[in-house]
């Protein structure tokens, strides 16, 4: 396609509906109409000649050759917006948006963000919180840091941070707990994640009993439970030294089990900016200094 006929504004419209997920918030940040924003995708499906997103009734669902088309746009318009600033003689500072672990983000990230921004005035970093479920297209992000096996479709990912897990409880149940299989008369509390008791018992050469405990997504919340006295834990205990510390939370046993590992992650289409190189190196540097 000649440069005369690039369809700058549709691609641009098309650039704000991925990143949001949303006509009707595209139309919110465009400052236009939903029916606007419709038809400038029309538009540019149809000079293209091929369908850039799938209407469903969960909400859009980008092709094959919209998920090629973004990162590359993305890019390009953050480089359009780096040189203007530059022209405008405003500093540059390059967004960086990247979605944390809220376990991740309290236990380990934010205490140390302060040496990342110090180090790097240039980048203007944002985070927010996840549960570990996380679609770095879809919200926008350049980045996202999750826990798992370092396999997620569509993404790379460089490993962190170990998180062994382990029994975390108040230090009144931690009192009635002498050997492991103790804990088949406590409540066990849960995450999604259903291996994880069983793995953790089959380390300590104990037969798992039946865990019908509460199911809770967020390790946050297991550990506000289980320091409350509700019930034992499995937590990664890096995550929740402070706790211990404090005598909050006390570890009745030694036993660990590993179950994943925390990760930085990023889309395996996405250009990587300064920013994300930088951020990238300071991390990596930064967990090699926490093993």
């Amino acid at each position: 396609m000649d440069r005369a006929d690039i369809p700058l504004n549709a691609l641009r419209v098309f650039e704000v509906a991925m990143r949001q997920g949303s006509f009707t918030r595209a139309a919110e940040e465009l400052r236009v109409t939903q029916a606007a924003v419709s038809h400038q995708i029309a538009r540019l499906e149809d000079r293209l000649g091929v369908a850039l997103f799938l209407r469903a009734s969960g909400g859009l669902v980008p092709t094959d050759e919209g998920r090629l088309l973004y990162p590359v746009l993305e890019h390009g318009l953050d480089g359009i917006a780096r040189t203007l600033s530059r022209i405008t003689g405003r500093r540059d500072v390059e967004l960086l948006k990247i979605g944390v672990n809220t376990t991740f983000a309290l236990g380990w990230l934010l205490p140390r963000l302060a040496a990342f921004e110090n180090a790097h005035p240039e980048v203007d970093l944002r985070i927010s919180t996840n549960n570990n479920r996380v679609d770095i297209l879809r919200e926008g992000l350049d980045m996202a840091i999750r826990f798992g096996n370092g396999s997620w479709t569509g993404n790379d990912a460089v490993p962190l941070v170990a998180a062994p897990m382990a029994p975390l409880c108040a230090p009144s149940l931690a009192l009635r707990l002498s050997e492991p299989a103790d804990l088949a008369q406590m409540v066990l509390l849960r995450s999604y994640r259903s291996a994880e008791w069983p793995g953790w018992f089959e380390a300590a050469g104990t037969p798992c009993p039946p865990v019908t405990g509460p199911v809770l997504d967020s390790s946050i919340a297991l550990a506000q439970l289980a320091a409350e006295g509700a019930g034992v834990a499995l937590l990664p205990v890096a995550m929740f030294a402070r706790q211990v510390a404090e005598g909050r939370l006390t570890q009745p046993f030694g036993t660990t089990v590993s179950v994943g590992r925390y990760y930085l992650t990023w889309h395996s289409d996405r250009p990587q900016t300064n920013a994300m190189a930088r951020f990238r190196q300071w991390i990596i540097t930064e967990s090699s200094r926490a093993t």
